[in-house]
C-alpha cells in the first residue's frame, strides 16, 4: 500500500496519498476542536521525516513532543491500522525542541534589524502614524550604520530621534515626540510580557532547521508554543518572521522531487486577525512565491474561512475534519468549506463535513499536473510515534544530547546601536568641552579674527563662532568615523554587511549577505 515518493495519509475507497513532488504547493488542515487535526498533522510530519524532509511545527498543546518517543500500541491505534490495511510499527523520530523562552527547548531569537519595521509594528500593535515613525527610525539606523539588535538599541535610537525631532522633520516628515513616547510605551509592554527574550543575538540560522539525521530522515523541529500562546501577537509575528526568512534566504530551486522544508503553521487564524491589508497582501505574495524555494507551508486552523481567500487559493493539499453547524454562522462556514473541494458525486460534501467521526476527514490532494483530486471521505492513518506529550524528564534528556546544544542557549550582546550612540554622545561632550573650555585657543582665534574689544551681553564674537563651527565639525567627523567603522567593530555575522548598501526584504527585515 505504501508508495515511493508519496506520503500515506489514510484510506477511503482507495489509499490516499500526498505526492512529495507537489507537497511544496502548500496545504490546509482544518476541523473543530477534538476532531483529530493534531493527529493528521503528526501523520504528515512523520511521513515527511521518513522521506528525508525536515519539518518545523509549532506545538500548541505539547502533543507533538510525542514524536520523540515510539508509539505505545494503544488499542485504538492498532485497530485503525488493521481497518486501513497497514501494519502498526511503533517508531520514534529525530526531534529538536525550540522555545522562545528557553524553558522547553533551545532559545529562538531574531534581531530588531532582521524583524524590520513592518513586522515590529505588527508585534507592537502600532497604528499607521506610529508605523511611519518606526520606518523613519529604521531609515536613520540604516543611513548611520547603526545595527539594531535588541530593545535597548531601539530605545536609544528613538530617544535620539525624539531629542532631534524638529531637525529631522524637515528631512523625513513629521516626527512627533508624543508618537515616539507611545512607541516607547509599547516596547515596555512587550518587555513586561517577556517578548524581549525573542529579540537579540545569537539569532536563529535557518540552516539549522533544514537538517537530516545519520539515517537520512528529516529532523522534526518542534517549537514549544503552549506558553507563547498567551501572547498571540508574538506567536504570529515570530512565525511570520520565520516564513519571511525562509523566503528571503533560500535560493530559487524550481520544482524538486520533494520539498527542502515543510512549515506547519498551527492556529493560523492568529496570523490574519486584525492584520492590515498590506500585511495580508505581503503574506499572500510570500506564500505564492516561496514554493519555488522548495518550502511547503501548511496552515492548521478550525475553519477555511479563517484564511483569506487570496491565501486559501494557494493551498492545494487539504484535510478537512468535522465541523459543527448549529448556528447560521457555523452553517455558512460548513458551506464555504464544502465549496473549496472538487466535488465527489458519491456523497454530499457539505453534509459529510458535519458527520465525520474523530480521526476521519475529507481529503483532497494535488495529483498529475497539479490538479486537485476528487474529495474522498478518509480514515486517517495512525501515527507510529507516541500520541500525546512526553514527560519533562524525557524532553531534558533529548535537549542534553541535541546537536544544537550550546549554540543558542546563552545570549550575547555585541556592540550595536546602544553602545555606539553612547560613545558618540560621550565623545561629542569631550570634544565640545575641550574646544570651548580652552581659553588660550579662544583668545588665539579671537585675536586672529580681530574679535577683541567690548562685547554685548548675549552676543557672540567671531572667535566664538569659529569655535562653535570647529566643535560642530569635530562632532560630525566623530559621528562619521564611527559610522564608517561600525561594521568592523560589531561582532556576529551581520557586522560585515554594514558599509555596503542596506537591503531589506519583502517584510522589511535586514537581509543577511
Amino acid at each position: 500500500m505504501l508508495e515511493e515518493g508519496k506520503i500515506f495519509i489514510g484510506k477511503s475507497a482507495k489509499p490516499e496519498y500526498l505526492d512529495l513532488r507537489l507537497a511544496n504547493r502548500h496545504g490546509l488542515v482544518t476541523g473543530a476542536t477534538g476532531t483529530g487535526k493534531t493527529v493528521s498533522l503528526q501523520v504528515l510530519a512523520e511521513g515527511f521525516s521518513n522521506a528525508g524532509v525536515p519539518v518545523f511545527a509549532a506545538d500548541i498543546k505539547g502533543d507533538l513532543s510525542g514524536m520523540a518517543a515510539p508509539g505505545n500500541g494503544k488499542e485504538p491505534l492498532v485497530k485503525r491500522a488493521q481497518e486501513i490495511g497497514i501494519e502498526y510499527r511503533p517508531d520514534r523520530f529525530p526531534v529538536v525542541f525550540w522555545d522562545i523562552f528557553g524553558e522547553q527547548g533551545h532559545r529562538v531569537r531574531a534581531t530588531i534589524s532582521e524583524m524590520g519595521p513592518l513586522l515590529l509594528s505588527r508585534l507592537l500593535d502600532l497604528n499607521e502614524t506610529q508605523e511611519g515613525v518606526l520606518n523613519i527610525a529604521f531609515r536613520i539606523a540604516d543611513e548611520q550604520g547603526l545595527l539594531l539588535l535588541d530593545l535597548k538599541d531601539l530605545r536609544a535610537l528613538l530617544q535620539l530621534i525624539s531629542d532631534n525631532a524638529g531637525e529631522l522633520t524637515t528631512t523625513y516628515g513629521n516626527v512627533s515626540k508624543a508618537t515616539i513616547g507611545t512607541i516607547q510605551r509599547q516596547l515596555l509592554v512587550l518587555e513586561n510580557q517577556q517578548g524581549d527574550e525573542f529579540l537579540g543575538e545569537p539569532a536563529l540560522d535557518i540552516k539549522d532547521l533544514m537538517r537530516t539525521d545519520r539515517d537520512g530522515r528529516g529532523i522534526v523541529n518542534i517549537l514549544a508554543a503552549d506558553r507563547l500562546m498567551s501572547n498571540p501577537r508574538l506567536y504570529a509575528t515570530f512565525l511570520l518572521w520565520l516564513m519571511s526568512e525562509l523566503f528571503e534566504e533560500l535560493p530559487e530551486v524550481g520544482d524538486l522531487d520533494q520539498p527542502k522544508l515543510v512549515f506547519f503553521f498551527d492556529e493560523a487564524h492568529l496570523l490574519f486577525n486584525d492584520a492590515p491589508k498590506a500585511l495580508v497582501e505581503t503574506v499572500e505574495r510570500v506564500v505564492r512565491l516561496i514554493r519555488s524555494k522548495g518550502v511547503g507551508v501548511y496552515f492548521i486552523t478550525q475553519n477555511p474561512v479563517d484564511v483569506p481567500e487570496t491565501v486559501l487559493a494557494q493551498l492545494g493539499n487539504r484535510v478537512q475534519h468535522a465541523l459543527r453547524a448549529y448556528t447560521p454562522r457555523e452553517q455558512k462556514a460548513v458551506r464555504v468549506a464544502a465549496q473549496t473541494f472538487r466535488q465527489n458525486p458519491a456523497f454530499d460534501t457539505e453534509k459529510a463535513i458535519t458527520e465525520l467521526g474523530v480521526g476521519e476527514a475529507l481529503v483532497s490532494t494535488l495529483e498529475g499536473k497539479g490538479a486537485p483530486s476528487m474529495v474522498e471521505r478518509t480514515l486517517i492513518a495512525p501515527p507510529m510515534a507516541q500520541v500525546g506529550p512526553i514527560e519533562p524528564a524525557e524532553r531534558q534528556q533529548i535537549l542534553a544530547s541535541s546537536p544544537m546544544k550550546g549554540k543558542y542557549d546563552q545570549a550575547v550582546d555585541p556592540e550595536s546601536a546602544y553602545e555606539m550612540l553612547a560613545k558618540r554622545a560621550e565623545q561629542a561632550a569631550v570634544d565640545a568641552k575641550a574646544a570651548e573650555g580652552g581659553g588660550g585657543l579662544l583668545d588665539m582665534i579671537g585675536g586672529l579674527f580681530g574679535a577683541g574689544g567690548p562685547q554685548r551681553k548675549g552676543s557672540m564674537t567671531v572667535g566664538q563662532k569659529v569655535v562653535r563651527e570647529v566643535t560642530r565639525t569635530v562632532v560630525n567627523q566623530t559621528v562619521g568615523n564611527i559610522a564608517a567603522e561600525i561594521g568592523k567593530s560589531i561582532g556576529g555575522r551581520q557586522g560585515s554587511s554594514i558599509g555596503r548598501a542596506i537591503v531589506r526584504g519583502t517584510l522589511g527585515g535586514l537581509l543577511r549577505r
